[in-house]
């Protein structure tokens, strides 16, 4: 889970840096500068190869705004805990503190934090019109939607909860487009929570489409 908000949090940088806080919630333009938190950053996930990786003067030292964003949400789900941690990293920012920490956001004792930061980026996202790539296009993606939930009911009578995530592209282009598609699935353990991901993908292609599950 913290790879995908890793992934997430830089996609979200990234609109902020190249098109501006007119194209940005105010809410986006908070979360944004978790990209500067190195538990959740490419320092202990890194989602992408080196060389897309845009380099940064210390990309161990966590900005402060970036603290007291996470600070915000440990105060508001009552995480304490974590709330002292993170005063503690704020006068130590060093890598083994910043690891600890990566490591303390697996663990069930800090889910409703991670849950939490997950919803913000997910109410944020979905403010915006949902995008078209074409009447036949949609119709085929929402098919694949409605597929994907129904598995996720399935998971929900068999009392796993589970998280439903969408990947689509940036642009359409004339010879086809890819749509993913992630079922993040909760397994809690005795002291850390895990996740297990199943990912499908349709790709539509002229008339033609192929899904399938990866």
């Amino acid at each position: 889970m913290s790879r995908q908000l890793e992934y997430r949090i830089a996609i979200l940088r990234d609109k902020l840096e190249y098109l501006g806080e007119e194209f940005c919630t105010f809410e986006e333009q908070k979360l944004a500068a978790l990209a500067d938190f190195p538990p959740l950053n490419y320092c202990c996930y890194p989602s992408v190869p080196d060389k897309y990786i845009v380099p940064r003067e210390d990309g161990w030292m966590p900005s402060e705004e970036a603290i007291a964003v996470m600070e915000e949400l440990a105060e508001h789900v009552g995480d304490y805990w974590m709330k002292r941690i993170l005063g503690f990293y704020r006068r130590y920012p060093r890598p083994v503190v910043a690891k600890m920490i990566a490591r303390m956001l697996h663990r069930n004792a800090h889910a409703e934090l991670v849950d939490l930061l997950n919803k913000k980026l997910r109410d944020e996202a979905a403010v915006y019109p949902r995008r078209s790539f074409g009447k036949e296009t949609d119709k085929r993606y929402m098919g694949l939607i409605k597929w994907v939930k129904k598995r996720q009911k399935e998971l929900k009578l068999q009392g796993r909860e589970s998280i439903l995530l969408r990947e689509e592209p940036f642009v359409s282009v004339k010879d086809g487009v890819d749509f993913q598609v992630y079922l993040l699935i909760w397994k809690k353990g005795l002291v850390n929570r895990k996740v297990k991901v199943e990912r499908y993908k349709l790709s539509v292609v002229g008339d033609e489409q192929m899904c399938m599950a990866v």
